[in-house]
């Protein structure tokens, strides 16, 4: 086995831990009428509100897998960097450096979502009159997480772009038919095939889509790279 085969697998299962993270974190339900505090913050919870369900130890796993598989799932853009080869140098460093950074960010969005489970949960336990504090943490929590999630997705966007004009170029290690594969267009696949998925399957990997298009994506470019 060689490096980039190597790194590929390390990519890989990265990227299967950072979902494992997000079912943690994610993958729950509520029935909000059970917990009528929390009811009036519906819309501001936006769907958080099920991680008032999960314990302690299991959002902490969840935030720490995601942050730890990180630097797994920058090894797999090693490998990327190797077979866009005899592509334009600074276009290919500027995809992997948009990956890398969208990676980064990514690592602290999915670490936070540790705390925003502990205000929840906090929502759901304090008198009525002390809510207004947790409720403006909240608030400030969500802003973070909305300059956050916006920049990395703009990365991951442009990068994916640059990455199908580097690979139609023909100038790339990589197959032809990996024009097509992306955390993009995988991303947009796996929302179209959980539509057909039963449910438990779906409920089971609700939140993780992003990291599931991930695996894929590592799974392809390690394929396309194998015999290199």
């Amino acid at each position: 086995m060689n490096l980039i085969q190597l790194t590929g697998i390390i990519a890989i299962i990265g990227a299967f831990l950072y979902a494992i993270g997000d079912v943690l974190l994610l993958a729950c339900k509520v029935n909000l009428d059970e917990y009528p505090k929390l009811k009036p913050f519906a819309k501001l919870l936006s769907d958080a509100e099920k991680m008032v369900v999960l314990s302690p130890s299991r959002m902490i796993w969840g935030a720490l897998l995601g942050v730890f598989a990180t630097p797994l799932v920058i090894a797999g853009y090693w490998q990327i960097y190797q077979g866009l080869g005899e592509a334009n140098a600074w276009v290919a460093l500027t995809t992997i450096s948009l990956f890398g950074s969208a990676s980064i960010i990514g690592a602290f969005v999915h670490g936070t979502f540790y705390y925003m489970g502990e205000y929840v949960q906090a929502l759901n336990q304090v008198d009525e009159n002390s809510q207004d504090v947790i409720v403006k943490m909240i608030e400030r929590h969500k802003k973070v997480l909305i300059i956050s999630y916006a920049s990395l997705l703009l990365m991951i966007v442009v990068a994916s772009v640059l990455f199908a004009v580097l690979v139609a170029s023909g100038k790339t290690t990589f197959a032809s038919w990996m024009i097509y594969i992306n955390p993009v267009t995988l991303t947009i696949a796996w929302l179209i095939i959980k539509k057909v998925l039963p449910k438990f399957i779906v409920d089971w990997t609700e939140g993780a889509g992003f990291n599931i298009a991930y695996i894929a994506f590592f799974i392809c470019t390690t394929i396309s790279l194998w015999n290199i």
